[in-house]
This record gives structure tokens, sequence and C-alpha cells, in this order.
């Protein structure tokens, strides 16, 4: 695709101030015009914004871009002491701490988390059975996907709630007022807990996946304890929100597009009592999971990726030290790899998406998130019946985050 006007040409305003409620038009201007372009701020680093399908897909495997933030001099990464984890990390660490956590999340040991995630969606539906004003997110998807995640790393059960969330997400986009050294003090209070808990000899120690963590620390080394309470961060904080976005995000495109909630409805059903997925079309349950992902993706930005040295990309360079941003978003609505892309078809196939990454930084909560997803929407459209948006689009508040792409409420109401 020819640049039809030079890299360095600014976007219309009107589309770099809608970017955090709607990213896409301004994903198709980088597109056609710059689709490597530098975003430059006095006292901070260069950063590039890579939008187009098969750059963002190449680069995602490129060892010349490097996972260490301590390549970027004055760069902050995330909370003080917590940022030791494998999303910030190269080989050989990546591959020690990766393989560490893979095993809780290997398709076979989540395939048997369904019953659980039916069970959970339904007592969360049964709260607000009757009730003509519903939050997506508040009453739904945020206790799901949190509940979820604490059950794989063993959380207690008076940590699986709406303050240890507020916490977590609080890292990443604080409220207006909030104490960023206040947020930081809550949620080492809240790991150093959530470790001494495994270390007292808790029965479930060693078998969930934190108290495992904590093993390899104590008696093997093979992790540090920085690395011990980063993994635990990252995991709760990702494991949540992710899927909480895909579920939120999902819920609106639907909305959106009611003919392909219908279609999604009809080869679905729900079975009675807090028993079964009630999915009885997998093959459009499955495609539709994926086409939601790609349409619009709760990953909007792919994690933390610098240059380990100078790269030459569409005659731009970028420096060593300097951040690239691979937007995951723009790839998943490039006209060059996906036919009608701004258009929901939940029966898309193929779906070569960039949602989860690609290469050795693939998403390794995949299997969950697409398996909550397969189990909680189909659920959500059937026990919510019609249901209309309680506000205007434009109303709607969405997180003001760089990575993640997720709605703080997702206000419905029953016809």
């Amino acid at each position: 695709m020819p640049l039809s006007t030079p890299p360095s040409s600014t976007p219309p305003p009107d589309l770099l101030a809608a970017r955090v409620r709607d990213p896409y038009p301004y994903f198709a201007w980088l597109r056609r015009h710059a689709p490597v372009r530098a975003e430059r701020r006095e006292g901070r680093p260069t950063v590039w914004q890579v939008s187009r399908y098969e750059d963002v897909r190449a680069l995602l495997t490129d060892e010349r871009l490097s996972k260490d933030p301590g390549r970027v001099p004055g760069y902050v990464a995330g909370p003080a002491g917590l940022n030791r984890h494998l999303v910030h990390a190269d080989p050989p660490d990546h591959t020690r701490l990766r393989t560490l956590v893979n095993t809780a999340f290997v398709p076979r040991r989540i395939a048997q988390l369904e019953p659980f995630i039916a069970s959970t969606a339904h007592q969360l539906l049964d709260r607000v059975e009757g009730h003509v004003h519903v939050d997506v997110i508040g009453d739904f998807a945020a206790p799901l996907t949190f509940r979820m995640i604490c059950a794989i790393l063993g959380v207690p059960d008076e940590l699986d709630n709406a303050e240890t969330r507020d916490t977590l997400m609080a890292t990443i986009a604080p409220a207006p007022g909030l104490d960023p050294a206040r947020v930081e003090g809550a949620l080492h209070a809240l790991l150093d807990r959530l470790v001494a808990t495994k270390r007292t000899g808790d029965e479930q120690s060693g078998v969930d996946l934190l108290g495992a963590l904590v093993r390899a620390s104590d008696e093997s080394g093979a992790m540090t304890e920085e690395e011990l309470r980063s993994t635990a961060y990252l995991l709760l904080l990702v494991g949540h929100d992710t899927t909480m976005n895909l579920i939120g995000n999902g819920t609106l495109a639907l909305l959106h597009n009611p003919a392909e909630a219908t279609r999604l409805t009809e080869v679905t059903g729900v079975t009675g009592g807090t028993g079964g997925t009630g999915v009885t079309a997998p093959d459009l349950v499955t495609t539709a999971v994926e086409e939601l992902l790609r349409y619009d993706s709760p990953v909007r930005d792919a994690t933390f990726r610098c240059a380990a040295e100078s790269i030459t990309l569409h005659g731009q360079r970028i420096g060593e030290g300097d951040i690239v941003s691979l937007l995951i978003g723009s790839a998943n609505r490039d006209g060059d790899r996906f036919l009608e892309p701004d258009r929901l078809d939940l029966g898309r196939t193929p779906n070569d998406h960039l949602a989860f990454g690609y290469g050795p930084h693939f998403c390794i909560g995949a299997a969950l998130a697409r398996l909550e997803g397969a189990v909680a929407l189909p659920l959500l459209l059937q026990r919510l019946g019609s249901v209309a948006l309680a506000k205007s689009v434009n109303e709607l508040p969405w997180r003001p985050t760089r990575v993640m792409r997720g709605l703080a409420a997702l206000p419905v109401v029953r016809n």
C-alpha cells in the first residue's frame, strides 16, 4: 500500500481526540498514511507506532526488539518492585519464568474449569434476575473473570472481592486524585498476604499455581522473591483484565450488531439451574469468540517492547532504546489481511487475528480467555434477553490505558 502523505504527517485532531473511545478511525489513518509513526514528547522516550498487520506480526517475533524496560533510560514500567515477570523478560529469563507458569494454563487443564465457569456465570446472573438495569462489567464480567484467575492461582476466598480488583486496576488506570504511593502500598500488602498464606502450610499450598511458585522460590531457587511477587501481580491483573475486556467489548459489539447477536443466540441454549455451558453449536461459538477478539481486541497495543538495535521500517529509522508500540487493534482491522475488516462476522474463517500476540510471547492465558468467552457470552445473551444500552455510546466510560482496551462500565437496560 503506497503512502499518500509523508510518514511525518500529523493525524487529524478529531482522530487523536477520540483514540480512547474509538481508536479505529485513527488506526485506519495510520495504516494508510504513516504505518510507522513516531510520537515524541519532551522528556520522554520516543514511541514508534506500527499499525499494519504484516509489520506487527513480523515484529512480534523479531529478536531486535527487547522486552526489557531497563534498556530505556528513565522509563517506568509499572509498580516499583513488581516488574520482574515474563512480560518484561528476554530469553533465557523469559523461558525460565514461562515454563514455571505454563503448566497451569495448558488447554487440557483449562478445559476442566468449564463447569465451574458456567456455574459461576449462572450464579452472577441469578443475582440480577429481574433487574431492569444491569452493569455487564460490574455485575458480571469483572467478578466472573477475577474469580477464575483466583481459582487458578489459589487466592483465598476472602480476597476475591471488589476491593482487591480495584487495587489491581488502579495500578494501570488510577482514579483521579488517588495517591499512587497509596495504591502501590496496598498492592504490596496484598501480595505479601498472598505469599504468606502459601508459606503457612495451607492445605492448598503447592497444589494451586501460586503455591507452586512459592515452592519454586523457596525450595529450588527457580524464582527470586521479586520475580515471585511480580509474577503473582501480573497473573492476577492480566488474567482478569483481558478476559473482562473480551466479555465487555464483545457484548458491546453484539449490541451494535443485533443480527449477529441473534445469529449466536439462535444456535445456543441454556440448561436449567447452574450446570452446563448451554452451548449447542460449538463451531459458531468458537468462531464467534475469535471474531470478537479480532473486532475489538481486549489488548489494543502489544505489551512493552523496545529496540535493542536500530531498525529501519518503511523508510523510518527506529533508534536503539526507542519504544516500539505494536498496534494489535489496528493490525486486526487491516483490510490487506481481513475482508471487510470493520464488519462483525461471527462465522469468519479463517481468522488469523493477533489478539493474543504471536510467537514466543503468545498470551499464556489464551485457552482460559477463549473458554470463558465461549461459556459466558452465550449465557449472558440468553439470560439477559432483550436489552439496550442505558446511555449513549459516546457516554460509555473507557479506561484510559495504553495496552488494554476495556470499559469501566457497560450499563444496559432490559426492554
